[in-house]
């Protein structure tokens, strides 16, 4: 005999998920790296959202992957935001790169004020990108930034270490930069399959 079983309970028991209806914008923006343009389905990073860049070390150039995006925007006239990063820009790396330093911002933040930090800049949709590096954010953070990516329509990027790349995410795009060998692996891209060949160092220009 078959038991029915309420949706109620289902749903109490995380058996079943409820679902959202959201228009989600189709549309990129260029990372001005010609090999992970060409990787990404859409042609670069996915507007009004959240991609996660997960590195091995620092210093392996997580933060040049994003220099040429931030040099357009930054010479565009938008504003570019650095919510609690662990090291202090060198600006003369920055100004090497083509960001206009004047459209730059640090936010110094403990790790709880970082997070609300960065959401804050998101919604607030003053940015053209928002950079953070969250601190074991759990689930409910991550979409807490997505959210605010959409609703203030802003690029919002986020740094976490790379052992997290085992754990779901509900970032658009997380991409892998490692060391040994010196490559960027795209572990989940919307809009398409992520490819199975990483991406050389060497080919990023």
């Amino acid at each position: 005999m078959n038991s029915v079983v309420s949706l109620d309970h289902l749903l109490d028991a995380r058996r079943l998920w409820r679902g959202q209806t959201r228009v989600i914008s189709n549309n990129t923006q260029p990372t001005g790296l010609t090999a992970l343009d060409a990787a990404l389905p859409g042609g670069g990073w996915p507007e009004s959202a959240l991609s996660e860049i997960l590195f091995e070390n620092a210093g392996i150039g997580e933060l040049s992957l994003l220099w040429p995006t931030l040099a357009r925007l930054s010479g565009a006239g938008e504003r570019v935001v650095l919510v609690a990063p662990p090291h202090v820009p060198y600006p003369h790396a920055w100004l090497s790169a083509g960001i206009t330093l004047s459209q730059l911002t640090i936010i110094n933040a403990s790790p709880r004020e970082a997070l609300w930090s960065a959401e804050q800049c998101l919604r607030s949709g003053s940015c053209g990108a928002v950079l953070c590096w969250p601190d074991q954010p759990d689930d409910r953070a991550l979409r807490r930034l997505q959210v605010a990516a959409e609703t203030g329509q802003t690029l919002a990027f986020a740094y976490r270490p790379l052992r997290e790349a085992a754990n779901p995410s509900p970032a658009a795009l997380r991409l892998a930069v490692e060391a040994q060998p010196a490559q960027l692996r795209v572990l989940k891209c919307r809009g398409g399959l992520a490819p199975a060949r990483p991406i050389p160092t060497t080919s990023w220009h």
